[in-house]
């Protein structure tokens, strides 16, 4: 299937749902409204972060918008700048804490400094035509009111536009004063694409801010900093660091398809996020390893530049969106209009490959592009091929011809040189898939689950439904073919709730450990495990060879997962989106 028609399976199961009052619109997290879907068909944005405390730093509003202006402060630039990223839009952060509450529009509500200026307004007229999006990053946050020594809100000229006292240095009085210029964003801004939420405030959880936004303006996005708010869009995954290999961000995300995910991160190596004077260095293989890692996994990629006052970046920034401009552009076929493969999408086996390798793949209809990000050690590439019978393989820069053979389950590339220094992509090109029972014709039945979460959502073809064990262990899935059929092989695709691996003793991953299988004639006499082993902690699709056998029931016994008991939220939870038996491998085509 097309990742276009998936998409509208997707949507179309999203209506059916809402129609028959099983879940709440738009408060559910899983669902996709056409709001999205510019978000869905994107790849990346430009994160802005741009105010007072800008270096050198400005205490007076009027001062810091006389040296924007002076300083020759053009929108234009930063749209070009995007461009080169291949970003589709742009996030605005001057009313940020760190950064004075500036507010770079004007504003008839006092208690932070407003320009007379209207860059907002400015930069939304001039990305429109270029077909980018702007967004509007809001805080909720007063903690920072007396930065750097200074009170940056104030009180008194808020509390008499008022007519009450709000302390504006308190969360609820901030929260009060925030809300407030939500509502004339909106009124002045129709064509913003909506607001990024430094998480929540409760003086707006209380006021039902994010209804009211939807009501008001319902072509909004609404993206929430860390927090997976249900009622908003997207949620947004910021900095994270820790896993192995560096650029592969998605270890560190925790939130399922086809919930619309952002990972948020700095381009600069080093420094604050937004411009402290300094000309920090731009990690080109960290970066693109990141752009790339996220899209093979469905998941945006935010990337902050540190602008100076008057909105240039430094070189060093300059010079990377220069080189991505150039670099991405010729390999932009295998990410432009692509889904991560190995999820919910289709698709091959990203992840740890042979002999040290590590990438991703992408997928748009039957064309697979394996992005080789970490190259293996000797020659030859093996990829699981999850069934796909593949037609022929090229490198997709200098279109030479692969050779390739394809059996017991994997497509192994062989006689491989000239390696990218950052990206080898080879484009796959495949003939359907082969091998597999369609889960529809299977029945499944778990020992134990949660409420509404059978072992039959994980055999049902529907990637809105999952198996949930209901935190049982060990849990048994019973697969019954309906009559004695061949079995090579089990697939499993777990749900991507989790990182996968250990960021903390409280966020660890819930995925299989160990397992064993069973096989039975009667579906009551079992006898002795035919396999038994680990799964590995890894994202995407994942497998269980099994010696081929003849049998109508199948069990998959789950005695651990990887999370422990510091983790109280994922300890002993398993769920697992979709699984399948296979009959046979494929074969290549021709």
């Amino acid at each position: 299937m097309s990742a276009k028609f998936l998409r509208r399976v997707l949507v179309a199961c999203a209506s059916m749902l809402v129609v028959a009052g099983l879940v709440a619109a738009p408060a559910s997290a899983d669902l996709q409204k056409p709001s999205q879907q510019w978000l869905r068909d994107s790849q990346a944005g430009l994160f802005l972060h741009w105010g007072m405390r800008t270096s050198p730093g400005y205490t007076s509003c009027s001062a810091w918008e006389k040296a924007i202006t002076d300083g020759g402060w053009s929108p234009t630039y930063w749209v070009t700048e995007a461009k080169k990223l291949h970003a589709s839009y742009l996030v605005l952060a001057s009313f940020h804490s760190r950064l004075g509450y500036s507010r770079a529009w004007p504003s008839k509500i006092p208690g932070s400094c407003t320009t007379k200026r209207d860059f907002l307004g400015e930069l939304v007229a001039a990305a429109k035509p270029q077909g980018l999006k702007v967004i509007l990053y809001m805080t909720n946050d007063a903690q920072w009111h007396d930065e750097g020594g200074h009170e940056w809100l104030d009180s008194a000229g808020y509390s008499k536009y008022k007519g009450k006292t709000v302390n504006l240095d308190s969360q609820d009085g901030f929260g009060q004063f925030s809300y407030d210029n939500f509502f004339e964003v909106m009124k002045n801004y129709p064509d913003l694409g909506g607001f990024w939420i430094d998480n929540d405030n409760a003086y707006w959880e209380s006021h039902d801010l994010y209804e009211q936004i939807y009501q008001q303006r319902p072509d909004y996005l609404l993206s929430n900093n860390n927090e997976d708010t249900p009622i908003m869009d997207t949620i947004s995954n910021e900095q994270k660091t820790g896993m192995s290999p560096a650029y592969d961000y998605p270890q560190a995300t925790y939130t399922a398809m086809p919930r619309l995910t952002e990972a948020c991160f700095k381009l600069p190596d080093t420094g604050s996020w937004w411009y402290g004077g300094s000309n920090s260095a731009v990690n080109k293989a960290l970066n693109i390893g990141r752009l790339v890692t996220n899209s093979g996994s469905s998941i945006k990629s935010l990337m902050a530049e540190t602008a100076m006052v008057n909105g240039k970046f430094p070189s060093n920034q300059e010079a990377f969106n220069n080189f991505a401009g150039t670099y991405l552009g010729a390999i932009w076929e295998s990410l432009g209009g692509t889904e991560g493969a190995g999820y919910m999408y289709g698709g091959m086996q990203p992840g740890f490959w042979n002999d040290g390798a590590h990438g991703v793949i992408t997928i748009k209809g039957d064309t697979q592009y394996v992005h080789v990000l970490t190259k293996p050690s000797g020659s030859t590439l093996k990829i699981r091929d999850n069934g796909y019978r593949v037609r022929g393989v090229t490198n997709l820069r200098t279109g030479a011809a692969i050779s390739f053979t394809q059996g017991g389950g994997s497509l192994t590339l062989s006689g491989l040189s000239g390696w990218d220094t950052y990206d080898t992509v080879f484009k796959v090109d495949t003939a359907g898939r082969a091998g597999g029972y369609d889960p529809k014709t299977v029945t499944i039945k778990a020992s134990a689950s949660a409420s509404g979460h059978s072992g039959q959502a994980a055999g049902d073809g529907d990637y809105l439904t999952y198996f949930d064990n209901g935190k049982t262990l060990p849990v048994n899935l019973d697969y019954d073919l309906g009559s004695a059929k061949k079995v090579q092989y089990l697939g499993l695709n777990q749900r991507e709730d989790s990182v996968s691996y250990a960021r903390s003793d409280s966020e660890q991953s819930a995925r299989i450990k160990a397992y064993q299988v069973y096989v039975s004639a009667d579906g009551k006499n079992w006898g002795s495990a035919v396999k038994s082993g680990t799964l590995p902690s890894h994202r995407g699709v994942q497998f269980v060879d099994l010696a081929a056998v003849t049998t109508r029931y199948v069990r998959l016994q789950v005695t651990s997962t990887y999370a422990a008991s510091s983790d109280s939220t994922r300890y002993k939870r398993l769920r697992i989106d979709e699984t399948w038996l296979g009959s046979d491998y494929a074969t290549s085509v021709g």
